[in-house]
This record gives C-alpha cells, sequence and structure tokens, in this order.
C-alpha cells in the first residue's frame, strides 16, 4: 500500500498542503471551523500519521522540550517534571528527561544531547550551573528558561519561587508560637551561595531570626537535600545535648528524614519537639504528624516555564530581576510544629 501524503489529505479535502499543515500543527495560522472538520476527517479516513523527523528536518526544530533535573527519586522534583510534562501536553509537546545526579558533566551531557536532538526549548533546574555548560547553551544560542533555581553563570530567563519570603514565614510562625529559637537544617558545603534555593532558605531563617534578636551561631546544621542522609545527621543533632526545640528544615524531604529520627529516639513531635519544612510535597500531608511547610505554585509554574521556552521574545533586553518571574510562597499550617 502507497504511502498517504499530506498532498493526499489536502486532496480529499479540497484545500491545500499549507492549510493541512496549519491543521496539524495547530497553527501558525488559523484555519476555519468547517475547513478545520474537513481536513481531520481526510485525515482519519486515510489513516496519515505526520511524518515527525521529516517536520523536524525541515523546520530545525522538534515537537520536545528537554527538562534536565537534579534528581527525578527526590519527590520535589518528581513533582516539578510531572507538572512540566503536563503544561508541554497541553501545547502539543512532549518532555525529555535528563537526570544529573548534582554531577556537572552530566548536566553538560544532557545539555549537548538535547541541544543536539533540536529541542524546541530547554527547561533546566540547575544545581549549579558550571562554565562548560554555561558555554554549551551560548554555543547553540539555545531557548533555555532556568527553572526553580537561578544560576549565576547564565543569565536567561529564570522561574522560581519566594524562596527566601517563604522560608522567614516558615521561622516567623515557629517564634510566634513561643519556641525560644529556631534552629535549622540547611544544605551541604557544597550548596551554591548564590541562586540556590537552600541557600535562599537559610537565608530567610537568619533573617527571621535576626527580626526576633536572636543568634544563629551553633545552630545551622548541615545537611543532604533527601531524607535518608539527613535521617543519618538527625539523630546525631536529636542526640546531643543541647537538643533544639524548634527546626526548619531547607527541604520537606530533610523534614520527613528528621520526623523518622525523631521517632527512632522516641522524642515526641510536637510535644518535645517542632518540625517545619519546605516545598510542601504530597508526602507531607500523610507524614507522621503531618508536616507544616512553606508551598508554591507547581503547576502554575511549570506552566510558565513551559510558555516561556515555546513564544517568542524569550530573549529579551532588560535587567536581571526583569528577566526573573517570581512566584509567591504560603505557608502551610499542620500538626508538627505544635501550632495547631
Amino acid at each position: 500500500m502507497a504511502k498517504v501524503t499530506r498532498d493526499d489529505v489536502a486532496r480529499l479535502a479540497g484545500t491545500s498542503t499549507a492549510v493541512v499543515s496549519y491543521v496539524i500543527n495547530n497553527g501558525p495560522r488559523p484555519v476555519a471551523p468547517a475547513t478545520r472538520e474537513r481536513v481531520l476527517a481526510a485525515i482519519k479516513e486515510l489513516g496519515y500519521r505526520p511524518d515527525r523527523v521529516a517536520q523536524a528536518m525541515a523546520s530545525r526544530r522538534t515537537d520536545l522540550i528537554g527538562l534536565i533535573i537534579p534528581d527525578a527519586r527526590q519527590p520535589f522534583f518528581g513533582e516539578m517534571a510531572h507538572a512540566v510534562e503536563q503544561a508541554a501536553s497541553e501545547r502539543g509537546k512532549m518532555v525529555l528527561v535528563g537526570n544529573t545526579d548534582y554531577i556537572g558533566e552530566r548536566e553538560v551531557h544532557y545539555l549537548r544531547a538535547f541541544l543536539g536532538m533540536r529541542v524546541s526549548g530547554l527547561i533546566l533546574v540547575s544545581h549549579a550551573l558550571n562554565d562548560l555548560a554555561a558555554a554549551e547553551i551560548d554555543a547553540w544560542d539555545a531557548r533555555v528558561v532556568l527553572l526553580h533555581e537561578r544560576p549565576e553563570a547564565i543569565d536567561d530567563v529564570a522561574v522560581v519561587t519566594d524562596d527566601l519570603g517563604g522560608a522567614q514565614l516558615a521561622v516567623r510562625h515557629l517564634l510566634e508560637h513561643g519556641y525560644e529559637y529556631v534552629a535549622c537544617m540547611g544544605g551541604t558545603a557544597e550548596t551554591p551561595a548564590v541562586g540556590d534555593p537552600v541557600s535562599d532558605h537559610v537565608e530567610g531563617w537568619k533573617r527571621a531570626m535576626a527580626e526576633a534578636g536572636l543568634g544563629t551561631e551553633g545552630r545551622l546544621f548541615e545537611a543532604p537535600y533527601n531524607r535518608y542522609d539527613a535521617y543519618r545527621v538527625a539523630l546525631d543533632v536529636l542526640s546531643g545535648p543541647d537538643r533544639p526545640r524548634a527546626i526548619f528544615c531547607s527541604t520537606d524531604d530533610q523534614a520527613i528524614g528528621l520526623l523518622r529520627a525523631a521517632r527512632e529516639l522516641r522524642i515526641d513531635v510536637p510535644g518535645e519537639l517542632a518540625v517545619a519544612g519546605f516545598d510542601d510535597i504530597k508526602e507531607a500531608a500523610l507524614a507522621d504528624p503531618p508536616l507544616t511547610t512553606v508551598a508554591s505554585d507547581r503547576s502554575a509554574m511549570a506552566r510558565a516555564a513551559v510558555d516561556l521556552v515555546l513564544d517568542d521574545g524569550l530573549r529579551v533586553a532588560g535587567s536581571r530581576r526583569e528577566r526573573l518571574k517570581t512566584f509567591p510562597s504560603r505557608l502551610v499550617v499542620r500538626t508538627s510544629c505544635g501550632c495547631v
């Protein structure tokens, strides 16, 4: 059987091949509803399937969006990737996902692979974009949107949460409910000082403590972002002689690890220890006890990132601040803080 072509669809629908293309690609020009219905009926009758490879070769762009994240095994990044995929699907695009495992060389690998595949755009959740990765982006003149983090190495448009303000909300909430001071479980020595959400969470904690006239020396505990390593750090912190009465964790995953350590040590939460986190992953509501945390609108952020990476005019003149789209944070109060 001969392969059905776009010309065959156009002949049966009584229109041009250009109009068939507009219907298939939802643009760039509008098509009258009656004409669109004729084209769709012809496609169905003939069993026409567009040759996406040929389309990509002709346009030098695919229907793919590249998404590079640190680690999809962490619930926050898994939920973010799912939100990006949903938003991309609404725009008729598919998503390729690459996990860097916080390794710079792997980030460069995925940048080269995705850009070499001529993706329509690239959404990058970069833990600490290095100069080599930044040079790779510049070399391809790629359409890139930073999501969740905003490394200093490149100045592309970024979609972020008000991480600093959200951390202040959580720490103020704990202090206002009578806790003498609030300790903080932050990142590690490798956490970037600028542009990283965890760094902003720690800075928000410091500012809230300073507003209350409280010092932070000796009250910041380094811990990896994931619950498993944070759990081991928490065992040491909670077993020490100066156990904090309240702890703000820079991620929910850390907080869940902390709750597990407290349970093993028979420390009552929130009776003996108040805990708050950041991210409002779905598991936060099911933690034992349910976790007080700071939420952001990941669905809206993902949709904004997809819209920005696909729409014209992405690279606009202006300051770094003007190229930053910040979504507000909100405090979600649950049982773990002892305030409800």
